[in-house]
């Protein structure tokens, strides 16, 4: 089950937070109405509590994408010539190619890179 959130875009970080919570509690407890599940166009499934470093996410028809989220782990990555340990995580995008070409998905991903390593930005 899916939840829909409409007009995220619009919405700001606490209230998507709020919203989000709602929802979720409304749909443990199975009282979510048709229109709340229904009308999406874009999924964020996350399986990193399970201790899932990625999976390759199915889209949900009609909906033109899906962002997969793996869980944050400590790795070992080069960085100017030394090793070191840095927290990462993998994000595996799905898309539907007759709504989103290749460039400008993965440009939604180079974005999303760059807020979420430099989570300021969300401020701007």
């Amino acid at each position: 089950m899916v939840p829909v959130i409409r007009y995220a875009d619009q919405r700001g970080l606490v209230n998507l937070t709020e919203v989000c919570k709602q929802l979720t509690k409304r749909a443990r407890e199975n009282q979510l109405r048709p229109d709340e599940i229904t009308g999406s166009t874009f999924t964020i499934s996350n399986l990193g509590m399970y201790a899932i470093d990625a999976f390759t996410p199915i889209i949900n028809q009609p909906e033109s994408a899906i962002l997969g989220v793996g869980r944050i782990s400590e790795k070992s990555i080069g960085i100017n010539g030394s090793l070191q340990v840095r927290p990462m995580m993998v994000l595996s995008l799905s898309f539907d190619h007759r709504v989103i070409d290749g460039a400008p998905a993965a440009q939604f991903l180079t974005d999303l890179k760059d807020v979420l390593e430099n989570p300021c930005k969300l401020l701007l």
